[in-house]
């Protein structure tokens, strides 16, 4: 009788166990079709966009040569396995731009971690020196500018302006260029924004991904940004 009790218990526990199996490779099928179905709308969505802004290009594979020939900007010189991808070129309001997302990979093992967002570039004929602008301490363009370049934060007359943003460069005359009075009324009108100006790129980071519409919605604020911009400096640099 405990022989067969013990048969049956085990039994048991072997049914459930395959249930428990079966049920667990069902939600992941689940999620990995939902997450397959959210990327194909989300390219869709993109093409569309394309489409409706009149851009030249829409290239959704994973594009590393691009990642590299960017990486002079400390927002995509983070990491490894470094790649852009959904790379979004063409003209808006009569300026050059790319829209990409991006992918890097920090830590190993366990601690492994995956990162992606979303960069909105404006590329312009002159060369600039380096000026982040960031929200708040905790950053992640803030962290990795401190700790690849060491820069100091620029403190300016509005006291407000200098409690919540960090402004970091090594040209402080060009830095206060750039955080001339309007701009920093329009920062502290929209805190979510990571602006970073170097070489030919003025460019936005958001983490995580956009979705098409707020792409749109922010191409306008990058273009909002280059207007507050001081013209002298596209003619004097």
């Amino acid at each position: 009788m405990k022989a067969a009790a013990h048969g049956a218990a085990e039994i048991i526990i072997q049914s459930l166990m395959i249930i428990a199996f079966v049920i667990a490779a069902m939600a992941a099928i689940i999620r990995e079709a939902r997450a397959n179905r959210a990327e194909r709308r989300r390219l869709l969505d993109l093409q569309l966009l394309a489409a409706r802004l009149g851009f030249e290009e829409f290239k959704p594979d994973r594009d590393e040569a691009f990642a590299l020939g960017w990486g002079f900007l400390d927002r995509l010189a983070q990491g490894e396995d470094r790649y852009a991808f959904n790379i979004l070129r063409g003209t808006y309001h009569d300026q050059r731009l790319f829209v990409f997302d991006y992918h890097y990979r920090t830590g190993t093992g366990k601690s492994r971690d995956e990162h992606y967002f979303t960069m909105l570039m404006l590329v312009v004929p002159e060369a600039f020196p380096q000026v982040t602008i960031t929200a708040g301490g905790e950053s992640v363009l803030a962290k990795v500018t401190a700790a690849l370049g060491g820069r100091n934060d620029i403190k300016f007359e509005s006291a407000e302006f200098s409690r919540n943003f960090h402004v970091r460069s090594r040209d402080k005359r060009f830095a206060y260029d750039v955080c001339n009075a309007q701009m920093i009324e329009y920062l502290l009108a929209n805190r979510d924004l990571e602006v970073e100006i170097q070489g030919p790129v003025l460019s936005l980071a958001f983490a995580p991904q956009l979705s098409a519409g707020q792409i749109e919605s922010n191409l306008q604020r990058l273009v909002e940004i280059r207007s507050r911009l001081p013209e002298y400096l596209f003619t004097n640099t």
